[in-house]
């Protein structure tokens, strides 16, 4: 193990690893704990779309998924109103409408498709030094959002009608929380890919939930479980040859697994 760090890609893998498992972890919060999970995976979902667009029209990947979870972001906020049905049935017919639009344009990439199937699965040993930058930055954006509006997340997390009425601006903060949710998501996409990014912020969280008793115990603990799931799983990933995304998230699903059933053993 310590002969692999002994390589840049694996020196530059490993920051990444620690980077985007804490982010995803402290995000995967948000998405927990306000029933979020369907919206999150469409926002994915469209940020892997605007990525092969951008890759199709040879503009910035990770540019033009943000652009393209945005717009997921505002079109749900609209459309639930103007069409007057629920929230969970336009995240249906957009997340469907964003899924055959990524299969669409990854089957029209000239050549060996390998940038767009590198998107899809993701690899944290192609980390450059200007990915680890912009994921340095979502997360000090990340974590500066969460110290500066910590009492007004909190009243939206326990009581959403009463901090509404209090004056808290709920839907101002969600909308907030849901553009660094897809900044998160298209800066993570390279390293995670689109499939699976969706799976390690929300079972880091899933994860902490088990035992915390209080939301900033909670931000701590699902942090922490990003950071183990994403740097374990690269190892593993190093060692047995395997993919890295998909090696991170079985192995933060392991980490979950193995706390509940610890905590059963525990009521017992």
């Amino acid at each position: 193990m310590q002969e692999l760090l002994t390589y840049e890609f694996m020196q530059r893998a490993l920051v990444m690893a620690v980077i985007s498992g804490l982010t995803c972890g402290l995000l995967g919060v948000f998405v927990v704990l306000l029933r979020m999970s369907f919206i999150g995976i469409c926002v994915s979902h469209a940020a892997f779309a605007g990525a092969l667009i951008g890759i199709w029209l040879g503009f910035p990947p990770a540019l033009c998924g943000f652009v393209g979870s945005v717009g997921v972001t505002a079109g749900v906020q609209v459309w639930s109103q103007r069409l007057r049905v629920s929230t969970d049935t336009v995240v249906g017919v957009i997340f469907s409408v964003m899924l055959s639009l990524s299969m669409l344009v990854l089957g029209l990439l000239p050549g060996s498709r390998a940038e767009g199937l590198n998107f899809l699965w993701g690899n944290l040993l192609t980390a450059s030094r200007t990915d680890l930058i912009w994921m340095g930055l979502c997360a000090v954006l990340l974590i500066g959002f969460i110290v500066l509006f910590f009492k007004e997340i909190e009243a939206v997390i326990s009581q959403k009608d009463a901090a509404q009425a209090s004056g808290i601006p709920v839907r101002e903060l969600t909308l907030a929380m849901m553009l660094i949710m897809g900044l998160v998501i298209a800066v993570a996409l390279k390293a995670v890919g689109g499939v699976l990014i969706y799976a390690l912020i929300v079972t880091p969280a899933a994860t902490a939930l088990q035992t915390s008793k209080s939301l900033k115990t909670m931000f701590i603990v699902s942090g922490i479980w990003g950071t183990a799931s994403s740097v374990v799983g690269l190892f593993l990933a190093g060692l047995f040859s395997i993919p890295t995304g998909a090696c991170v998230v079985l192995t933060a699903t392991v980490f979950l697994v193995f706390v509940r059933l610890l905590c059963k053993g525990d009521a017992r």
